[in-house]
């Protein structure tokens, strides 16, 4: 068996400043992009916790990391937009590709693949000292974008609407972000994404923290999201990823060895016609 070396990953200290956000020649947004994962091996200190994961992502699609605590999804989540690097000791050997094209070549910039690629995290994080306006352009900001004022009013129209927010706080849009409930926070966070208008959306267990009907509502924005973003969503909920992703993946780590993917495939054939015996025992809640 071969043995692949690990590759350091340094994280650029002084990225230039990002661009305007992509689109096509007719001023549209880029078109829907697939992500492919090559190979991925993840170390924290001399410790593997990823043996050579390969997947590829649908463009246009929702992908469901699925599997136990400890088996190495939202690691292999973070190495998509090359968040994994900012652990101490962490590293990487492998390829992430966004069409195509590494996004941990030595000519591809940090910010760059954050840009492409927007993460929403377990729990809901805006800016509790910004007003929900400021919260959903926040990311303009950061990135270098810059905007008109008039721009910047129709983007937070269309990013709270695409995240299901608008109707419920475009009249008090000055008001702190802090102060809307857990569920409406994590959909401000999606529109907050989406701001900087990704390629690819990521999401790290997005319902965990939310009630069944802000966990409903979540979903459903997702499938909207997806017309115009590929997604890939780490849950622990089965009920959820048969819901809502098109196509799965089934990670396990067995007696303290690596994670690796066990079997992947379209939604339904993986819940009711999975391959492996360990992936109907996952789905049909005989462990996990």
């Amino acid at each position: 068996m071969s043995t692949t070396q690990p590759t350091e990953v340094i994280p650029r200290v002084d990225p230039a400043p990002a661009g305007p956000a992509p689109t096509t020649a007719s001023g549209e947004p880029a078109r829907l992009a697939e992500l492919r994962a090559h190979e991925i091996s993840c170390w924290f200190g001399d410790h593997m916790v990823l043996d050579r994961v390969s997947l590829t992502m649908r463009a246009g699609g929702i992908t469901a990391l699925i599997g136990p605590s400890g088996c190495g999804k939202s690691t292999f989540l973070r190495t998509l937009n090359r968040m994994h690097e900012l652990v101490p000791s962490a590293k990487l050997a492998g390829e992430v590709l966004l069409d195509g094209e590494d996004i941990y070549a030595p000519d591809k910039k940090l910010t760059d693949a954050r840009r492409h690629i927007g993460m929403v995290f377990q729990k809901p994080n805006p800016f509790p000292a910004m007003s929900i306006r400021e919260n959903v352009i926040a990311g303009l900001k950061l990135t270098g974008t810059k905007a008109s004022r008039s721009d910047k009013e129709a983007l937070i129209e269309r990013c709270l609407r695409l995240a299901g927010l608008w109707n419920e706080v475009k009249d008090r849009l000055e008001a702190p972000g802090g102060g809307l409930s857990g569920g409406q926070q994590q959909r401000l966070c999606i529109a907050r994404s989406m701001a900087i208008q990704p390629r690819v959306l990521l999401m790290d267990e997005p319902c965990s923290a939310l009630d069944p009907t802000s966990t409903r509502v979540i979903e459903e924005t997702m499938k909207e999201l997806a017309q115009e973003v590929t997604i890939v969503i780490v849950t622990h909920n089965m009920q959820q990823a048969a819901r809502v992703s098109d196509q799965c993946a089934f990670f396990l780590a067995a007696h303290g060895t690596p994670g690796v993917i066990v079997e992947h495939g379209d939604t339904s054939a993986m819940f009711q016609n999975p391959q492996d015996q360990r992936t109907s025992d996952y789905v049909q809640g005989r462990f996990g």
